[in-house]
């Protein structure tokens, strides 16, 4: 794996995303991701498992760049189903999925943290979903996860402003579950890992198996219409001008074409 590493430390499996600078989700970083979790799913050591990011952040967003190597909206839309079905493995993942966020997760990266069980924050880290601010929308379930944590109203607010909000207001809003200092929080993400992995693992997957029973068949439908409607928007002029405004850092001038 070129992006992700992961080690065993005693019953709690350590993900690390290692891409810098901003740890963006490129589809090599999400088939690494993956890959970690198909191996660990074979280690019967392994109760727990914790995702955290090297470096600044979490994961600040999905690859942008790669973005403007997409030939067109119906490529788009198979890289938004394939990151949809990594992060539904996340969320039916046999074992717990705690997510240590610092910095940011943003975009895809807040995507992927939703798709874990349990959200710790540090105090100040930054949680959002700009992807409006681009001229596009978010693409791996994002749309359809947000709502379910915080309610229809906040997701509004969350999704169409683009404005990121705090760790301590991401855990008011009931995005995340507790807020910590930065530099407390891989110590207070093991211990409660530690904490969990003194579970009965068949217990454990019977509980995340029923927990998703809450995920109603129209989940995974306007799960599917995000990947096709990912891929439409992806080919408007608006998306091709706010995509382009983010590379050359300026504001972007949106026709509604």
């Amino acid at each position: 794996m070129e992006y992700i590493s992961w080690k065993r430390e005693g019953r709690t499996a350590e993900i690390l995303i290692q891409r810098p600078p901003a740890n963006a989700l490129s589809s090599a970083l999400i088939a690494d991701i993956e890959q970690a979790f198909n191996e660990i799913e074979q280690d019967k050591e392994v109760r727990v498992v914790l995702i955290s990011g090297e470096g600044r952040f979490f994961s600040a967003g999905a690859d942008i760049k790669e973005f403007t190597t997409v030939k067109n909206g119906k490529e788009f839309s198979k890289l938004a189903l394939r990151g949809q079905q990594v992060f539904e493995r996340i969320e039916t993942f046999s074992k717990p999925v705690i997510a240590a966020i610092h910095g940011a997760a943003l975009g895809g990266g807040l995507e992927l943290a939703m798709s874990c069980h349990i959200r710790l924050v540090s105090e100040q880290a930054k949680l959002g979903l700009p992807e409006l601010s681009l001229g596009l929308v978010p693409g791996f379930a994002g749309s359809q996860r947000l709502p379910r944590y915080i309610g229809a109203a906040k997701a509004a607010e969350l999704l169409l402003t683009s404005e990121p909000i705090s760790g301590m207001e991401a855990v008011q809003w009931g995005l995340a579950n507790h807020a910590f200092p930065e530099e407390e929080l891989l110590t207070k993400a093991r211990e409660m890992a530690a904490k969990i992995s003194l579970k009965s693992p068949v217990s454990m997957k019977a509980a995340i198996e029923l927990m998703n029973y809450s995920k109603h068949a129209q989940y995974y439908e306007g799960a599917a219409r995000e990947a096709e409607l990912f891929g439409e928007v992806f080919q408007s002029q608006d998306a091709k001008e706010g995509i382009g405004a983010f590379i050359e850092k300026r504001q972007p001038k949106f026709t509604g074409n």
